[in-house]
């Protein structure tokens, strides 16, 4: 009987190591819309830059699209994106053209344009986006 026990342990033990390893080597996907949370650079504060309505970015995977919102305009371009590396110099990207208060939609742009490459870290609910190696930018998932 206490081997019979023993053995049902060790099955069940068995099953649900199995489970867990599976889930453990899922990589965390971009696709979807991010928040900016932090910019590099720019020496107004982060909150004066963008009073009224924080930058976002979508990308679309199956469409090979990106999305978004400088704080004033919308934007949208082509997604060029190769493992880590991503380009948004030449993703071709356009905008609407509202007058905007400030400063802090061009400079969003323009330092989306310096991007080379992206991580996402915190369980995939932060992204960064870097120049070499120092993050420019960070973003939280909204959805």
């Amino acid at each position: 009987m206490r081997v019979i026990m023993v053995f049902v342990v060790f099955v069940c033990m068995s099953f649900v190591s199995c489970g867990t390893s599976k889930t453990a080597g899922k990589k965390a996907s971009i696709e979807g819309t991010w928040e900016l949370k932090y910019m590099t650079g720019p020496k107004i504060a982060f909150d004066g830059l963008f009073p009224n309505k924080k930058p976002t970015i979508a990308f679309n995977l199956a469409e090979n699209k990106i999305t978004g919102n400088n704080s004033c305009n919308e934007y949208f371009g082509a997604l060029l994106i190769d493992g880590a590396k991503i380009n948004f110099k030449d993703a071709k990207i356009s905008m609407t053209m509202m007058a905007c208060e400030g400063n802090g939609d061009s400079f969003y742009m323009e330092t989306l344009n310096k991007i080379e490459s992206y991580t996402i870290t915190d369980n995939g609910k932060t992204l960064n986006f870097l120049l070499g190696n120092i993050v420019m930018m960070r973003f939280a998932r909204l959805k």
